[in-house]
């Protein structure tokens, strides 16, 4: 039987760049909404079994409410610490019962953490966030139909996902942590809110993913090279006073023009040492580690990311083999052929 995992974060969308930038606040009202249509979309695809985890808005419960479905819904048991600790122990558990796809609803920080509790799920990431380079804006019955085709393996994965590269932050020579879309180095020394926005300490920028349509750290190397997923290679920009200008969207609402000295292209396994030090790193848009003094540190392309559902991968290879159109399998469809059969349905 196929078993979908539901992470939704209740806390994202809600940082403090709804303060110092103009982000909208994604409430957790309109992510039981979300959840609710992914719910009928699973079922649609034919999942039977769902886990989820626990949060203390409910979201899923929520979700819940009159919603007439046949599914085997059951939360993840375990003690929750309302932070992401919650995340990755739900993504740990998800796969020791042997979930066939994830469905997480957050921010690139979100995925980031579930990243950690496993690489070994497809995960289908639907954007709740502030930085949303990781995640899809999706509509979310068309997430859940995706994600179930992947899970009932109708789908397979070989058809509908991909491995993502990912940062890895290397200390002495030893792995301390990932990001999933960027790794930037702030001369603060103090961690203090969580989130990066003022772009006078930032002194280098590591890129997994760029591209000039996105928002954040990224836009700034998608001014100059676009990097996608699945792409071999990662961009190094050391930033400074001597550099060229690059104009990028920065945050919600907020372009500014940063001076980018050099630009690097990065291969698998290369490393390229953080030069600052002391300094603080920020990954996936939140400050999370010290690096001290003296410290060695560098960043380091990884090619074993999370595995990935590609949404229009799945349903693309879901229209070609007639997976929700059986009826019209026979034989090739053409104008004719679709009118006729449309013709054929009608009732007398």
């Amino acid at each position: 039987m196929s078993l979908v995992g539901i992470i939704a974060n209740p806390a994202s969308g809600t940082d403090i760049r709804r303060l110092v930038a103009y982000g909208s606040i994604f409430n957790n009202q309109e992510k039981v909404r979300i959840v609710r249509r992914i719910l009928l979309g699973l079922e649609a695809a034919g999942v039977r079994q769902i886990c989820y985890m626990p949060d203390y808005y409910g979201i899923v419960e929520r979700a819940l409410d009159s919603l007439k479905i046949g599914m085997n819904i059951s939360p993840l048991v375990f003690k929750t610490k309302a932070d992401q600790r919650d995340t990755m122990r739900a993504a740990e558990m998800l796969m020791e019962h042997g979930a066939d796809c994830i469905i997480t609803l957050g921010g690139d920080g979100t995925n980031r953490v579930v990243a950690k509790g496993t690489c070994h799920v497809p995960i289908l990431p639907v954007s709740t966030g502030t930085n949303n380079v990781f995640p899809y804006m999706i509509e979310g019955t068309i997430a859940g139909l995706a994600a179930g085709l992947i899970a009932t393996g109708k789908v397979s994965r070989n058809e509908g996902t991909f491995t993502s590269t990912w940062l890895e932050v290397m200390a002495e020579g030893q792995p301390v942590d990932i990001a999933i879309v960027d790794a930037v180095v702030c001369d603060d020394i103090f961690i203090g809110s969580r989130a990066v926005w003022k772009m006078d300490k930032i002194s280098q920028i590591f890129l997994n993913r760029s591209s000039p349509a996105t928002i954040g750290f990224s836009s700034i190397g998608g001014m100059l090279r676009s990097i996608a997923a699945a792409d071999p290679c990662s961009l190094h920009l050391k930033l400074g006073s001597n550099g060229r200008p690059v104009t990028a969207p920065i945050a919600p609402g907020i372009v500014e023009t940063v001076s980018v000295e050099t630009v690097q292209l990065m291969a698998p396994g290369e490393e390229v040492d953080i030069i600052f030090n002391p300094c603080v790193l920020a990954l996936d848009g939140e400050r999370e580690i010290e690096i001290k003094k003296g410290q060695k540190a560098t960043i380091r392309l990884a090619t074993d990311g999370p595995l990935v559902v590609d949404v229009d991968r799945t349903m693309a290879f879901a229209r070609r083999n007639k997976i929700l159109a059986p009826q019209y399998g026979k034989k090739p469809l053409t104008f004719e052929n679709v009118a006729d059969g449309f013709k054929n349905t009608e009732p007398n």
